[in-house]
């Protein structure tokens, strides 16, 4: 597959859940995820239950805040959104500067102490090396990718101030913005209700003459919002020109490459979240429980609309909305105004579907969207999810247990294991080469009329996530087991083009 713009640039996600009242004890969902998903592909995630799949999905749309990690997301203007932890990076900058110092001096003392020492004792101090690697990276970044080779100036004031400046006047283009979108969604009603008229009916003329004006309004405030943009463009050819200054700096040029104009989700504010939420949506795992029975499937797929503020109040815009949503997703008009008991699985999945794809998304996690429904209407819903991919262009974290589904539906297979990926590759390529023992076993299960091989050794069921194996996670069930498998936690590599594995095995004997 075409590898297209990266939408999601996840690295070293975790997400941990604290078990009961007793400190240091976490239940580790998900234990350090990295990977890229690119507009317009499907990624499919497959693994045992409990290995982490769903948290995983809901921690990339902040359902659940992450608990360490960076998850940069490329659909949305960062200048638009004007987030607020980038007022924070550069407000407290020397204070950051210290800060990382410190973590990359207790670093490079690990390392000194990790290089000194013997082979046994180095697998003892592999782990603690890389969390303390990470730490000091992760501070390192934070930074860098805000004021991207700035970093290196030894007079931090005018650097600080000018990009304080640039910070004040994205603000001032959120703040347009947010003014323009009640004019644009007043213009929008009034426009549609004119459409509904003729030229000569009465009443055309006066909401002719009242749409007028409200789109002299809307040219105003586009005025502003452009006058804004215009601001930044101006303070970004004073940064240019500071830049310039550093151009045969070779070491100015490294940390500027680090640039990142993403939006961390992870450092947004809730209200912030929010805003982008419409862009990002769920599908969720259970048709019955994830739709409100009080609710008819009108109430239930234009909430998203109203709330997003795509429509002004439920009126014949809305419905028109609604019904076309519907259209879309292979519902009926007539099951507008019944209530979700009504309705079978598969009726209760497309309402499901529905409601996340009525706001326009950009990208949408569907979360085992057809693992409760018969063999038949699974096939219509993998159908109807890839019509609408085309149709909408959308990107979709495909989570399932059912191997053959992923095959079909999937550009890319990621494979999960107790909270960490431990492969990942194009989907036909998992199949035909897997890497990981883990994936071997997974394929094997598939019922076959084939005589199957002894591919990998599973011996007792997965291991708790609250206390996990340590090394690679996978060692106490693993035929391959080796020494350094119960103690170093296995690096992920890019093992072939584009197939990534973690596994001392295949990485250190090449098989």
């Amino acid at each position: 597959m075409e590898r297209n713009n990266v939408l999601l640039k996840i690295t070293d996600l975790r997400q941990y859940f604290p078990v009961g009242k007793k400190k240091g004890l976490y239940v580790k969902a998900n234990d350090g995820i990295s990977l890229n998903i690119y507009e317009g592909e499907t990624v499919g995630l497959v693994g045992e239950s409990g290995c982490g799949k769903s948290t995983f999905g809901r921690t990339l749309l902040q359902l659940y805040r992450q608990t360490d990690g960076k998850t940069m997301y490329y659909g949305a203007s960062r200048d638009e959104l004007a987030p607020e932890y980038i007022e924070k990076t550069i407000r407290h900058l020397p204070h950051g500067l210290h800060e990382m110092a410190a973590l990359e001096k207790k670093r490079d003392e690990m390392q000194k102490v990790y290089d000194a020492a013997d082979e046994q004792k180095r697998l003892h101090m592999h782990n603690d090396l890389t969390a303390a690697k990470k730490a000091a990276n992760d501070a390192y970044l934070n930074i860098v990718n805000v004021i991207g080779g700035f970093i290196t100036a030894k007079d931090l004031g005018p650097v600080m101030k000018i990009f304080s400046e640039r910070h004040d006047r994205c603000c001032d283009l959120h703040k347009a913005i947010e003014k323009r979108a009640p004019v644009k969604l007043n213009y929008d009603e009034e426009a549609f209700k004119l459409s509904k008229l003729k030229a000569g009916e009465r009443g055309y003329d006066s909401r002719k003459g009242k749409l007028d004006k409200l789109a002299e309004k809307v040219a105003a405030h586009d005025k502003l919002v452009e006058a804004a943009r215009a601001e930044i463009a101006k303070v970004d050819a004073r940064i240019d020109a500071m830049r310039a200054k550093y151009a045969a700096d070779p070491e100015f040029q490294k940390h500027e490459a680090l640039l990142d104009n993403g939006i961390d989700l992870a450092r947004l504010t809730y209200p912030e979240v929010r805003t982008l939420r419409c862009q990002m949506q769920y599908i969720f795992q259970d048709p019955y429980s994830s739709l409100n029975p009080r609710m008819t499937v009108a109430n239930i797929i234009g909430e998203g609309l109203l709330a997003h503020k795509y429509c002004k109040k439920a009126n014949e815009r809305m419905h028109e909305e609604i019904l076309q949503t519907m259209e879309d997703c292979g519902l009926a008009p007539y099951f507008l105004h019944r209530y979700p008991h009504q309705f079978s699985g598969g009726q209760r999945q497309r309402i499901g579907i529905a409601r996340s794809l009525a706001v326009h998304p950009k990208f949408v996690v569907c979360d085992e969207a057809v693992s409760a429904l018969d063999v038949s209407i699974q096939s219509q819903i993998i159908n109807l999810l890839q019509d609408l991919k085309e149709q909408q262009h959308l990107t979709y974290l495909f989570i399932t247990h059912d191997l053959s589904v992923v095959k079909y539906i999937s550009d890319r297979i990621g494979v999960m294991y107790l909270g960490n990926l431990v492969e990942l590759a194009d989907s036909q390529e998992i199949f035909d080469h897997p890497m990981h023992p883990y994936t071997e076993a997974l394929l094997e299960s598939i019922p076959t009329t084939e005589e199957k091989r002894d591919l990998a050794v599973l011996e007792g069921d997965i291991p708790s996530p609250v206390n996990p194996p340590k090394g690679c996670k996978f060692h106490t069930r693993c035929k391959y087991c080796t020494e350094i498998c119960t103690h170093v936690v296995p690096d992920w590599e890019e093992v072939t083009p584009n197939h990534f594995v973690a596994c001392h095995h295949k990485l250190h004997t090449n098989e």
